[in-house]
């Protein structure tokens, strides 16, 4: 989910033209295939220069097609800052022992 100060960016009518007019544009050079893996169908707009406070309104940050490219889920949270808690690829929540049970690795089930 997106900060608090950067909700009304990604509300706006220039966010929103912006990325459908990119997946577009992604869907007739290869059909919408994620920019990284190259296997699997795009899925978010990522920013490469990651959107702050400061360079949110920066027209040449938030709305360039040079830094917007087109990622499938797994490639997106792999990136630093992103998924699960914001620190790239979400842990696992749970292992399974030998009798195929699920095993909390969360500390709050553990206490």
């Amino acid at each position: 989910m997106a900060q608090t100060w950067a909700r009304p960016f990604y509300n706006s009518l220039a966010w929103v033209k912006t990325r459908e007019l990119y997946i577009k544009t992604r869907m007739m050079i290869d059909g919408g295939l994620c920019e990284e893996c190259h296997h699997s169908p795009g899925f978010i707009v990522h920013h490469k220069i990651i959107l702050t406070e400061k360079n949110v309104n920066d027209l040449n940050v938030s709305l360039n097609f040079e830094n917007l490219e087109y990622v499938c889920k797994s490639c997106h949270d792999s990136f630093e800052g992103h998924g699960a808690a914001g620190k790239g690829k979400a842990k696992a929540w749970c292992t399974f022992d030998e009798e195929g049970n699920p095993v909390s690795l969360r500390e709050i089930d553990r206490a």
